[in-house]
């Protein structure tokens, strides 16, 4: 039936390729064009600068994750989960390792320094994505100095993610049960001081793009996702939101302590242009940094107060030499910075090998609505719309 109906649907597309007409070109926009952020290709139908139709290719950068978490253990796949979307490895991680550690029913035994400090690396590892996100839409559609500005900031948090765990993007740090290792000394302090450095630039950064005309006008009234859309192609994250609906992950399943941290939802208001255009996505992802940074003022608050470190703190305490699962179905999702990323487990008895594990990443169902977004529209204003969607491949292909 599955080969059917790929094979119906393959011959839908070379009929739609047939029956282009002579005024009409097909063009090629990557899988090596800087502005599909990543080997994705896109299969443009065009009639002069009218794109027509797009149709998306995937699967360039495919590395069978799911067959690979098959193929070993629980502890062993969380460096894999890293390489999904890899500029947010330690929101991948930590949804993983919440759905082992709930089939385990150890998740109320994690202590609340863990869970704080979990929560603290996730929410500077959702700022630095961020930054990725907005620095390179600015230079998608021409704003240089915000490109340079992204990085220089995100550089800080790399640096303090790379003391913590020992490696600058892909850091097995989150472990079943616990974390690889406390914060080294010092850390809290040099959060803090970041913090302080961070907030004046992000004020500057926002006040440098949001009320630019250029970049309004190349975003404001683009890419319009109206929320019925959003919900019927199960968009999620910073997309969904931007659409006006308010559904972030972190207060609706209230997953480790996010239901003790106090956090607005940013959504989009249609300040510019219309709700649920480009601009109304770049800014939800703006709004969302500046509550990360409450939100980790709030764990540096009660990481050197109520859950300080002691001498006989041991982060690895109830870190498990095997996990044995009963036989069971299990999904677990979290907010990952570009949406809700969930993992579906199909346990067996017996062995601490999984029989099936489907991942969901956020960036293949927001892309799915491109081919919705870009009809009509001109080729440039299919730059600006490709990366207000924010997609990472890693995560895309898996």
């Amino acid at each position: 039936m599955n080969l059917n109906r790929y094979q119906s649907a393959y011959e839908r597309y070379k009929e739609k390729i047939a029956n282009v007409r002579s005024h009409e070109m097909v063009i090629n926009m990557g899988p090596q064009h800087p502005s599909t952020h990543g080997v994705l290709r896109l299969e443009l139908i065009t009639d002069g600068e009218i794109v027509k139709e797009i149709i998306p290719h995937l699967g360039y950068l495919h590395r069978c994750f799911d067959k690979h978490a098959e193929s070993m253990n629980y502890t062993k796949t969380i460096p894999f989960t890293d390489r999904l979307d890899y500029l947010a490895s330690m929101n991948n991680s930590h949804s993983f390792v919440m759905g082992v550690e709930r089939m385990l029913g150890i998740e109320h035994k994690i202590p609340k320094r863990v869970e704080y400090i979990r929560v603290l690396v996730c929410e500077l590892n959702r700022i630095a994505s961020h930054l990725i996100a907005i620095g390179t839409y600015g230079i998608d559609i021409g704003a240089f100095t915000p490109f340079m500005w992204c990085f220089r900031d995100r550089e800080h948090i790399m640096n303090m993610l790379e003391w913590a765990s020992g490696s600058r993007m892909l850091y097995n740090y989150i472990w079943i049960g616990g974390l690889f290792y406390d914060l080294p000394v010092g850390f809290e302090d040099r959060c803090k001081e970041f913090l302080s450095y961070f907030k004046p630039k992000l004020t500057e950064l926002d006040e440098l793009l949001s009320t630019n005309q250029i970049f309004i006008s190349r975003t404001a009234n683009i890419g319009i996702l109206p929320a019925d859309v959003a919900i019927n192609y199960g968009c999620s994250g910073p997309m969904l939101r931007a659409s006006g609906i308010k559904w972030d992950l972190r207060r609706i399943d209230g997953y480790s302590v996010y239901p003790e941290i106090e956090f607005d939802i940013p959504v989009g208001k249609g300040e510019m242009g219309t709700l649920g255009d480009s601009w109304d996505r770049y800014k939800v992802r703006v709004d969302e940094i500046y509550e990360s940074v409450r939100i980790i003022e709030q764990c540096l608050s009660r990481l050197t107060t109520d859950f300080a470190r002691t001498l006989d703190f041991d982060p690895r305490a109830l870190v498990p030499k095997k996990v044995n699962l009963k036989e069971q179905d299990y999904y677990i999702r979290s907010e990952n910075p570009k949406g809700e990323l969930g993992f579906y487990f199909v346990t067996q008895e017996k062995t601490d090998i999984p029989r099936r594990v489907k991942a969901r990443g956020p960036s293949f169902n927001n892309l799915s609505v491109l081919p919705e977004l870009g009809k009509g529209v001109l080729i440039a204003d299919l730059i600006a719309i490709l990366g207000s969607i924010d997609i990472v491949l890693g995560e895309v292909d898996r």
